[in-house]
């Protein structure tokens, strides 16, 4: 972190000369189901990791950004037996053998970063590889990949505008950047029919068989039970294990894209991976450590790192829909930076929180300041105000609690910076 910037500089002419000295390892990777859009590309790696780990298969993943420990970018596949993040001694000679090909020359972090994915990847052996997009598509770091088991496009909304667009359209061609001529597509659930299209006409251009959610495939939950419905038929699952609505259509995908990547999975097999389905920080409870035990006894505690009004529009909908069941004060603990929507994100959540806590985000030089951050809640009709940090929050609420009220319902989110610093603190990160 102290030798490369950081930020983005997108294009491929860096990361293309490093992965040629290096031999170019991104040719001998395992089939890859490679994941783009704005939001739920994590939870749809994660879901095709439960199909495929449930199948059997050995499974590499790659993140971004990681939580807590660098480590979570990359999980090496066992056949037979879930993937492990890759351990100290083999990261850190893949780092050494890339920054020794660099030579010193500029780039970013990023694209350090995904070439050590790159040689990980290749040099142990596996079934699949399913690769998270960092940001955008067309200039990502990722995108050296000449031809992908299965490009993947999830929900697309306004997000990181500075670098891929202020308008939706030019977003959604970015992340149609990854597409590949002739390679199967799948696009998930787009609320905004202007991406949508965009997205059919790119694949539909390069002649990718594709497939639309909506269109080709479908999900929705009746009597308790997730229905996916495709052109191989009906199957009857669980519910995913991950909270909230738009999970549903975050596994169609998943479903759709190990299909599309070549990969014949049972129904069993499916049922199984709804069921052992796990992405942390999003829409997470946490239940043991020092955090949860500082509110009061019967109290709900969420975690959840969406960062933008979409994200947020998802998470309100998953609080509401809990709301139905337990009629519980609802708290926003909020964190954010300074690249982000704040207004916009707060505003999903008018008329439902009853108060905002404002808190920095400790790990980032790019924290908004929580007075600052108080004030956009209440740009968007909330009432807040700002803290020291998550925990002086908590235990503010859980020293003040009026006990004949039903124990609260607590969400800390605005962040994936601050939901790393949540779990790191609380003892709990990511296995």
């Amino acid at each position: 972190m102290s030798l490369h910037p950081k930020g983005f500089d997108l294009s491929l002419g860096r990361i293309t000369r490093l992965l040629e000295r290096l031999g170019n390892p991104q040719d001998r990777m395992p089939p890859v189901i490679h994941i783009a859009g704005t939001n739920g590309k994590g939870s749809c790696a994660a879901y095709c990791r439960a199909l495929l780990e449930a199948d059997g298969k050995a499974v590499h993943v790659h993140i971004s950004p990681h939580l807590v420990r660098w480590h979570e970018r990359y999980r090496i596949g066992r056949s037979g037996a879930p993937g492990q993040y890759v351990e100290d001694d083999v990261f850190a000679e893949a780092v050494r053998r890339v920054a020794e090909a660099n030579g010193g020359e500029q780039i970013t972090v990023f694209e350090i970063l995904t070439a050590v994915m790159f040689i990980l990847f290749s040099e142990h052996p596996a079934d699949a590889a399913i690769v998270e997009v960092g940001l955008g598509g067309r200039f990502d770091a990722t995108n050296v990949i000449e031809k992908p088991a299965v490009s993947v496009i999830m929900p697309i909304g306004l997000d990181h505008q500075a670098y891929l667009g202020d308008r939706i359209e030019l977003i959604a061609m970015e992340k149609a950047g990854i597409m590949k001529p002739g390679v199967p597509v799948i696009i998930g659930f787009q609320d905004n029919e202007v991406a949508r299209e965009v997205l059919i006409d790119t694949a539909e251009r390069l002649g990718c068989p594709h497939a639309v959610y909506g269109q080709d495939f479908l999900a929705y939950e009746e009597h308790g039970r997730m229905a996916f419905q495709s052109d191989a038929g009906l199957m009857d699952l669980p519910l995913p294990r991950l909270s909230g609505r738009h999970q549903i259509a975050n596994a169609a995908a998943a479903l759709a894209a190990v299909s599309a990547a070549g990969f014949d999975i049972s129904h069993e097999t499916a049922e199984r991976a709804m069921e052992t389905v796990q992405w942390p920080a999003r829409m997470q409870r946490l239940t043991e450590g020092p955090l949860p035990a500082l509110l009061p006894e019967g109290s709900e505690l969420w975690l959840d790192g969406g960062h933008n009004p979409h994200a947020a529009a998802m998470i309100a909908e998953a609080l509401a829909g809990m709301q139905d069941r337990t009629e519980r004060p609802l708290f926003l603990i909020a964190g954010m930076i300074n690249t982000k929507d704040a207004t916009g994100y707060f505003r999903a959540f008018e008329g439902m929180v009853r108060h905002v806590f404002t808190v920095p985000v400790e790990d980032s030089d790019a924290s908004v300041d929580p007075r600052e951050l108080a004030e956009n809640a209440v740009a968007a009709g909330l009432t807040a105000q700002p803290m020291t940090n998550v925990e002086e929050a908590l235990r503010l609420l859980g020293e003040g609690w009026n006990r004949l009220e039903p124990p609260p319902r607590v969400l800390i989110g605005g962040s994936l910076y601050l939901a790393g610093e949540v779990l790191r603190d609380n003892g709990t990160p990511p296995v």
